[in-house]
């Protein structure tokens, strides 16, 4: 259980705190909503180049790391398809400190042209290494393009070029900047031993002069369901053949995503889950075998992945990860093997509690989300997932024409 309490700045900021009275830490999280999904198609990769640039420094505070390791702290960021994620952690007493450089860069980022084109060089490269020079760079963007149609989510936070990136201009980033970094399109999470009364003042001296951009949120495109199998099978250079299995499921925060999260666990919840023990251990056609669901905020994927072995064959592959699907959809599960799951689940949960960054984040999360009591509610609806849900739910989603099949071929 995170005890929080909530606050709007005039401005429109949404402000978090939990008061941690165990650490000597503070945390704070900076969560803006956006990510990926919200490019243009014709300039992807936006999101992912600002969380480049809001290390680049401000007007004032040319150096932003200086400050934070000068105050004994780190700090970082993460993108992905739904949100933008800054996040510092340092003694609880330099909390001040990580304030004014976050508000800082919510409207004083020096953007100019020097520093674009530092940054399209650094992301453009790191687009090569990851996505197309390294093994198996590019499946997960195969794997998107294939399963969505029309939905953003069919490009990854890299974006679906370098093009996309070097054709950027200063207008059109400078154009990003206004429209998603302001006060009433963030989320300021924070959690530490400080009374919260301090803590809501330091958030109003520092934030609260700012003045907002409200912007009219554009509607996405919605994914229309899937009516019949696809599949595309590529061949690369990599030591092993791989098969990837997509599934479409429920958003974030419908009922579908918890039982997928069950069910991914019950399948492949490490060495002890069926698919290792059935397809690795005893039948000896796999060497590595994995299912996720991929927890995007709008309807996302559950996914099989599977590397064979060299004597293993891509139909046998195939069939066997159907099987193992069909005795989920018509063999009862055992509760002792479902009690495991969810044992686990409150463990981790649990044991994420005691960290401030995972509160801070947690916080920023769910209420990205729309629902920021659910942080509080999560172990009580794993824990109220039976087995016949979890077979209703295989049944429901593992349909032959809700599937993208991609094979991912070793070169001979």
């Amino acid at each position: 259980m995170i005890p929080y309490s909530s606050h709007t700045l005039a401005n429109g900021l949404r402000v978090l705190v939990n008061r941690d009275h165990a650490s000597k830490l503070a945390a704070v999280n900076l969560l803006y909503r956006v990510g990926a999904r919200n490019e243009n198609p014709r300039r992807t990769g936006f999101a992912h180049l600002f969380e480049h640039l809001m290390f680049r420094g401000t007007r004032r505070i040319p150096d932003f790391d200086g400050p934070v390791q000068r105050a004994c702290g780190d700090n970082n960021a993460f993108t992905n398809n739904d949100y933008t994620d800054f996040y510092i952690t340092l003694p609880k007493d330099n909390l001040e400190t990580a304030l004014w450089l976050e508000s800082d860069r919510m409207t004083g980022l020096d953007i100019s042209q020097e520093n674009l084109e530092t940054e399209k060089r650094v992301v453009i490269e790191e687009y090569k290494q990851r996505y197309l020079n390294q093994p198996y760079g590019d499946m997960s963007m195969l794997l998107r393009a294939l399963a969505y149609r029309v939905h953003p989510y069919r490009w990854a936070t890299i974006g679906l070029s370098p093009d996309h990136i070097a054709g950027a201009s200063l207008d059109e980033v400078r154009d990003f900047y206004r429209r998603f970094y302001h006060p009433s399109n963030a989320i300021l999470s924070i959690s530490a031993d400080i009374p919260e009364e301090r803590t809501i003042a330091l958030c109003e001296k520092w934030f609260g002069p700012i003045a907002d951009n409200p912007q009219s949120a554009a509607s996405l495109p919605q994914e229309p369901s899937q009516t019949e199998s696809r599949r595309e099978e590529v061949e690369r250079n990599v030591p092993a053949t791989m098969i990837v299995l997509a599934y479409h499921i429920g958003s974030r925060t419908s009922p579908d995503f918890f039982l997928g999260d069950m069910t991914s666990d019950l399948l492949a919840g490490g060495e002890s889950g069926r698919l290792y023990q059935h397809l690795v251990r005893e039948q000896r056609l796999l060497g590595s075998v994995n299912a996720y669901v991929s927890g995007e905020v709008d309807p996302g994927l559950f996914v099989f992945t599977a590397q064979l072995l060299p004597s293993t064959t891509v139909e046998q592959a195939e069939a066997a990860l159907l099987r193992e699907i069909e005795i989920l959809q018509t063999e009862k599960i055992d509760e002792y093997e479902l009690e495991k799951i969810k044992n686990k689940f409150e463990a981790n949960t649990l044991f994420g509690e005691l960290n401030v960054m995972n509160k801070a984040m947690n916080l920023g999360f769910y209420e990205m989300l729309g629902d920021l009591p659910l942080i509080n509610r999560e172990v009580t609806i794993y824990r109220s997932q039976t087995a016949e849900q979890i077979a209703d739910f295989s049944r429901r989603t593992f349909r032959p024409e809700n599937r993208s099949t991609l094979i991912y071929r070793a070169k001979q």
